[in-house]
């Protein structure tokens, strides 16, 4: 997806605040956030890293540096080259939708790093760490291990689209200690936006977002 466009879909669903997480990379967080600026839209620099048991975790933050320094670590413990003729091309793109390199790393694979560890370095990056999609069997927390380990600091559980706020309460109520949301998980134009998740924030940051998930502050998770 082109930054501008993606800009231009986003408010045109009535979105404040949405979050780029390419897959183990944060390569393109630049050009959208750019984007974002000059079309009145907040963008977040975040990444979807692949554990080493296949395990998807969303990972926001405020800071690009921080979200880079993620980034490099995944780097140094991502084996593997894209085969584009399986996977397609990985493009790095600027805000004005120019292609200006071509990441060759195996973004689709499972880095060497386990889970609990990934999510004790985004928090040592002041950065949130989410569960993907624990409703799915696939790359999910609790398609994988079956059920989510006690002591996990995680400051959220992402349900996708194909799941109802009833049945994931009713499905998951053991885990209703954490905040639960409903995200895009968007990989085309058409899907931004088909799941959302309003917040009450005092600003449109990944720390704000953060707070309302533990409901400190008068900052919560809201029903849409």
């Amino acid at each position: 997806m082109r930054p501008r466009a993606l800009v231009n879909q986003a408010k045109a669903r009535g979105l404040d605040m949405i979050a780029i997480c390419d897959h183990n990379s944060a390569e393109n967080t630049a050009a959208f956030i750019s984007a974002g600026d000059a079309g009145g839209l907040k963008v977040l620099p975040g990444m979807e890293v692949t554990s080493k048991e296949e395990i998807h975790l969303i990972a926001l933050f405020d800071a690009q540096e921080n979200c880079a320094a993620l980034q490099n670590l995944i780097y140094q413990n991502l084996p593997g080259e894209n085969v584009e003729e399986v996977f397609g091309p990985q493009t790095v793109v600027n805000e004005r939708d120019e292609a200006v390199g071509v990441n060759r790393r195996m973004l689709i694979g499972a880095t060497l790093l386990p889970f609990e560890q990934i999510v004790s370095v985004i928090h040592s990056l002041e950065g949130v760490a989410i569960a993907s999609h624990i409703d799915r069997q696939a790359f999910s927390l609790v398609g994988q291990l079956g059920f989510i380990p006690e002591g996990i600091p995680l400051d959220g559980l992402e349900i996708s689209p194909r799941t109802s706020k009833e049945e994931a309460k009713s499905r998951f109520h053991s885990y209703q200690h954490y905040s639960f949301v409903w995200f895009s998980d968007a990989h085309c134009l058409e899907d931004i936006g088909k799941s959302t998740t309003p917040f009450l924030l005092k600003e449109t940051t990944s720390k704000e977002v953060k707070m309302a998930l533990h409901g400190e502050e008068g900052r919560r998770v809201m029903e849409a």
